[in-house]
């Protein structure tokens, strides 16, 4: 028994002196190591503040094209945005000048009391930028018939209806070179004169004024309306005004350039103007 002791006891001491040594060895190794680490960290340390500076860099990039996606994304939207407000306020802006149309419409009837007033809507034109010639949505079924005067909301002569049939009609403005009208200069001593159109001037969307009368003071500026003579248009309807006088080739002659009032490239809703007293006759010879 005392043997086996001494034999354990010989065993613990040697694991000790093991132990003891490991620690010493370990100590001495971390002591040896951390001054290796200062000797390294030394040239190491900017290294690791430019990867830290860098990193920084490259995420603030990253977070600046995020603002920058987001933004372009919310212009986008903005623009769609301001498109759509455009857009309303075309339609708005068309409502109001179509109430204003109206409202001039209405006017009509107190300066034409003998004719009943038709609103039409253009629904076709011959080729081309003017609408010398064009086609409007009311017929023969609403009373419409040939060489019935055609007007704009604002009291402006556009021409006159060239044939009808039952639904549709076809219009005649007076910028065509096949169009006479039989008109007035509207100031005292005007005289009568005859506005026709003129292939020349038709491109300018322009009249010619013919017979003009040798004593007649015309000069530039000068209104023309319609004189009331021919049975077709009424009297007093504005056609335009003056923009040029000059002599004809003999120098016996005057004639002029008359700009109309209604602009023949935006044309779009017209009104034919019809006889009372001519579709009450026509009505009666029905009946009979």
């Amino acid at each position: 028994m005392p043997h086996f002791f001494k034999k354990k006891i010989f065993i613990l001491t040697i694991i000790t002196i093991i132990l003891i040594a490991l620690i010493i060895v370990s100590y001495n190794n971390i002591q040896s190591m951390n001054w290796l680490n200062n000797i390294i960290s030394v040239p190491l340390t900017p290294i690791q503040n430019a990867f830290s500076f860098l990193g920084k860099k490259i995420e603030e990039g990253i977070t600046f094209f995020n603002d920058v996606k987001e933004i372009r994304k919310e212009n986008e939207e903005l623009k769609i945005l301001v498109a759509e407000l455009q857009l309303e306020n075309r339609e708005l802006t068309g409502y109001r000048e179509k109430v204003n149309e109206l409202r001039e419409a209405l006017k009509l009837k107190d300066q034409f009391n003998d004719y009943d007033i038709i609103g039409a809507n253009i629904i076709a034109k011959d080729p081309g930028n003017w609408f010398n010639i064009f086609k409007i949505d009311v017929g023969k079924r609403d009373n419409v018939t040939e060489d019935m005067p055609v007007i704009t909301s604002g009291k402006s002569l556009v021409g006159r209806i060239m044939s009808a049939d039952f639904t549709s009609s076809k219009v005649i403005s007076i910028i065509d070179e096949d169009s006479v009208v039989s008109a007035k200069l509207a100031k005292p001593g005007g005289g009568h004169v005859i506005i026709r159109g003129d292939v020349t001037l038709k491109d300018k969307g322009y009249c010619r004024m013919d017979y003009i009368p040798l004593d007649a003071d015309v000069a530039v500026g000068d209104i023309v309306e319609t004189s009331g003579l021919g049975g077709i248009y009424p009297k007093g309807i504005l056609i335009g005004s003056v923009i040029e006088v000059k002599k004809s080739a003999s120098e016996l002659s005057r004639y002029a350039i008359v700009k109309p009032e209604v602009d023949f490239k935006k044309l779009d809703e017209v009104f034919v103007l019809i006889n009372k007293n001519v579709n009450e006759a026509g009505n009666t010879d029905n009946e009979n």
